[in-house]
C-alpha cells in the first residue's frame, strides 16, 4: 500500500498530527513525517524530498504556519516547489493561521483535558477564541491562556490526543487540513484497489 507523507516544519506538528492520524488512518496505511528545522529548511528540501521518494504510489501532505506571511503567497510557493518536485498532482498544501497553536484555540476542551486546566474550556465562547485563525500570536494567547503550562512540543503531544475531529473545532484551517487528510486517504484507497476481473 502506498505510503501517505507529511512534510512539516517542525517536531510540534508531527506531536499534533499523530493522535489525529491515528483515528483518520487506516491502521494498514503507512504513513511518514517527516519535520525541518524550521520553514526555510522545510522549503529548500521540499523538492528533494518529494522527487526522490521511492513509492511511486505516495501522497504528500505539506503543513506549515502562515505566521505573519500572506497565506495565498505562501501556498502558491509550496505549490510551485511541488510542481518541480515533478509530482505536484500527489500532493496538498495546508497553512496554519497563524500558526499550529491555533487548531488547540479553536478547541479548548481539549486544552483543558490535555493540560488539567478545566476552567480553560468555559472561555471557548469569549470573542477570540469563537475564531481562533485571526489570531495572529496564538503560541502567546496559549502560553497567557495557560498560565505557562503549554510549550510546544509537550504541549502538542498532551492536548492533541483530545482534538475533537467532527468539525466542532473553531479553527476554519484545522478544518481544511481534515479534509485534506481524509482526500489523501481516499485516492490512496482508490489507486490500491483493483478491479476484479
Amino acid at each position: 500500500m502506498s505510503t501517505l507523507v507529511f512534510l512539516l516544519e517542525e517536531e510540534s506538528a508531527k506531536n499534533m498530527l499523530v493522535p489525529v492520524v491515528k483515528e483518520l488512518v487506516p491502521e494498514d496505511m503507512p504513513v511518514q513525517y517527516i519535520t525541518f528545522s524550521g520553514k526555510q529548511d522545510l522549503e529548500r528540501q521540499l523538492v528533494k524530498k518529494i522527487r526522490f521518494w521511492r513509492d511511486p504510489g505516495s501522497r504528500f501532505i505539506i503543513l506549515r504556519d502562515k505566521d505573519s506571511g500572506d497565506c495565498g503567497v505562501i501556498k502558491q510557493r509550496l505549490l510551485a516547489l511541488a510542481q518541480k518536485s515533478g509530482k505536484r498532482d500527489a500532493c496538498l498544501v495546508r497553512i496554519a493561521c497563524h500558526e499550529l497553536e491555533s487548531f488547540f484555540l479553536g478547541d479548548l476542551a481539549a486544552v483543558a483535558q490535555g493540560l488539567e486546566l478545566p476552567a480553560v474550556a468555559k472561555k471557548q465562547a469569549q470573542k477570540p477564541y469563537r475564531t481562533p485563525d485571526t489570531i495572529a500570536n496564538a503560541a502567546e494567547e496559549l502560553k497567557k491562556l495557560t498560565f505557562n503550562k503549554y510549550s510546544k512540543l509537550a504541549g502538542s503531544r498532551a492536548i492533541s490526543p483530545h482534538l475533537k475531529l467532527d468539525g466542532s473545532n473553531r479553527s476554519h484551517s484545522f478544518g481544511v487540513l481534515l479534509e485534506a487528510i481524509r482526500r489523501q486517504v481516499a485516492l490512496i484507497q482508490q489507486a490500491n484497489t483493483v478491479p476484479e476481473g
